[in-house]
């Protein structure tokens, strides 16, 4: 049986942890986000189907780019970020089944119904978008998970020949203190949950 994390750990993943506006100036290193990714990509997706692309905006010019597409509140996040991570999904992702699942033909069900294979594609990549979110506070990293942004236009700008989709977008780096709004409350137990 596996133990219980520790009380820090429980803290850093979930407890303590705060959705971070502002940054320090550390950079985040190439190195630190091939950690993250290969923490990651361990996490459960159906059929092991790994929909999840992760364009890493880390120069000045690419999050230039971005800013276009951004509503105004978001603007100045992205250029005060030290990386901002596009969260996207490969509508084509089935491609990859026959090596990442071989327990039996799991492409053919979504190479023939692309309704499903959307589905698919948008739920398991928000599962990994969230998967990043967690590798990160475990590198010592903060977040900014934002939407409120034009997705045609970061698709149009990043993903011109349409194979990927945008789904979300991050903002990561060395949180600074004071970074983030105050605490919101979260739903009670009872609200949320039901055991039958």
């Amino acid at each position: 049986m596996k133990k219980f994390l520790d009380q820090t750990a429980l803290d850093q993943l979930f407890l303590e942890a705060r959705t971070y506006n502002h940054f320090t100036g550390q950079p985040v290193d190439d190195a630190t986000i091939r950690k993250l990714y290969d923490l990651l990509k361990w996490g459960p997706t159906a059929v092991n189907c790994l929909p999840g692309r992760f364009i890493f905006l880390k120069s000045s010019e690419s999050r230039k780019r971005l800013l276009p597409c951004l509503m105004s509140g978001n603007v100045s996040k992205v250029e005060k970020a030290p990386v901002t991570i596009i969260v996207a999904q490969d509508s084509r992702f089935y491609e990859y089944l026959p090596t990442l699942w071989t327990a039996y033909d799991a492409k053919t069900p979504y190479e023939s119904d692309p309704a499903f294979a959307a589905d698919a594609a948008f739920r398991n990549s928000s599962l990994q978008g969230a998967y990043l979110i967690l590798a990160a506070r475990a590198l010592g990293l903060d977040c900014g998970p934002m939407s409120g942004f034009d997705q045609s236009k970061v698709d149009r700008e990043f993903f011109p020949d349409g194979r990927f989709k945008s789904n979300f977008l991050i903002n990561m780096g060395y949180g600074a203190e004071g970074g983030f709004y105050p605490r919101g409350t979260r739903l009670d137990f009872d609200v949320s949950v039901k055991i039958l």
